[in-house]
């Protein structure tokens, strides 16, 4: 069973910038969308941006422009480089590796992604906290 670590959370001040990396403790095969999903309290998590396998970056329209996310050292390695960051980007940030397309990934429905992960269709880390004040 992969596990995602993640790095890199931590308060910042609105306009300021974040970056948060994800490493696995074993391989994920590079037919995995992986990405990131933020959870507020009370909320639902929601897909933030991804990598596919070959490299295409997806991102949902809110952080567009702002955020960077990038997949490296043979697809094993993610990072996410946050940057104009708005109060409503406080969130608990989860690193997930998953095997559909992001497009797929990004947008599935809390249900979905239940499913998934109880096929272990889903790996996901233990979520790192990011604060804008």
């Amino acid at each position: 069973h992969v596990q995602l670590v993640e790095s890199g959370g931590g308060s910042v001040q609105v306009g300021g910038s974040l970056r948060l990396s994800c490493i696995p403790s074993g391989h994920i095969d590079s037919s995995f969308c992986m990405g990131w999903f933020r959870q507020v309290p009370g909320g639902r998590r929601e897909g933030v941006a991804g990598v596919d396998h070959d490299g295409t970056p997806v991102y949902v329209d809110d952080v567009k422009g702002r955020f960077t996310i990038s997949r490296h050292d043979a697809g094993n390695t993610l990072d996410l480089q946050m940057m104009s960051m708005k109060l409503e980007d406080t969130a608990v940030y989860t690193c997930a590796a998953g095997r559909a397309s992001c497009q797929d990934f990004l947008s599935a429905t809390a249900t979905e992604l239940q499913t998934f992960t109880r096929m272990q269709y889903v790996f996901w880390g233990q979520g790192t906290q990011v604060t804008v004040s």
